[in-house]
């Protein structure tokens, strides 16, 4: 098992639990193994969010809107101009629209219904839109852990591989724009990500012992 952390100084804390993650534990209740308890639970950030990527992203779907609008409009204007030649612009302005404005929108209407939750086996992600997808990774199976950190002490833990940003096959392609549909599990922009990501090394660790035993 492989965990990195450029930053991470270890510490433990107790998990704190709120008001706002009382109803994930509900939903998880049904989908626990027996005898399995849940040490930490929470949601992603709400609303719109900006991550690393959009650096490249939004500066690249300005270009394309720009470009794609100034297209239609100028055909629009033409006299006389077939109406397929004008239909030929619609997508692209179409996808523009969701590259610049609507991809934020999507992101946060999927996140508002995102819960996660950590047991001591196994960690668990439940998304119930655009449909219901439940992950689950054993945690002495876990393949790698990765933390990035914000300075108001939010971050995501990725539990799996980063994705580059050319990749743009399939699911990944997508998730590219849309961070909350990325097929590799993650806690995206959780409060107190370091705890967790403690909560997690110590799960992980007790799980391998124990599995070495």
């Amino acid at each position: 098992m492989y965990i990195h952390d450029d930053n991470f100084h270890h510490r433990r804390e107790s998990a704190r639990v709120d008001d706002r993650t009382t109803l994930s534990g509900d939903l998880f209740a049904g989908r626990l193994l027996r005898g399995e308890k849940i040490v930490w639970r929470g949601r992603p950030r709400q609303g719109a969010m900006l991550t690393a990527r959009d650096v490249f992203l939004i500066p690249f779907s300005l270009i394309w809107g720009g470009f794609a609008i100034f297209w239609e409009a100028n055909v629009l204007r033409m006299p006389n101009a077939p109406a397929m030649m004008a239909l030929f612009g619609v997508p692209f302005v179409l996808v523009a629209l969701f590259a610049v404005f609507g991809r934020f929108y999507f992101d946060a209407w999927i996140r508002a219904q995102v819960f996660y939750a950590l047991t001591d086996r196994r960690v668990l992600i439940l998304r119930t839109r655009p449909t219901t997808n439940f992950q689950s990774i054993n945690l002495d199976r876990l393949p790698e852990a990765n933390l990035s950190e914000t300075s108001d002490g939010r971050g995501t833990i990725r539990f799996g591989p980063s994705a580059s940003i050319w990749n743009t096959r399939g699911a990944r392609g997508f998730a590219m724009w849309t961070p909350s549909l990325d097929p590799i599990p993650q806690f995206i922009a959780i409060d107190d990500v370091r705890m967790v990501f403690a909560l997690v090394q110590d799960r992980a660790q007790t799980g391998f012992s124990g599995a070495g035993v």
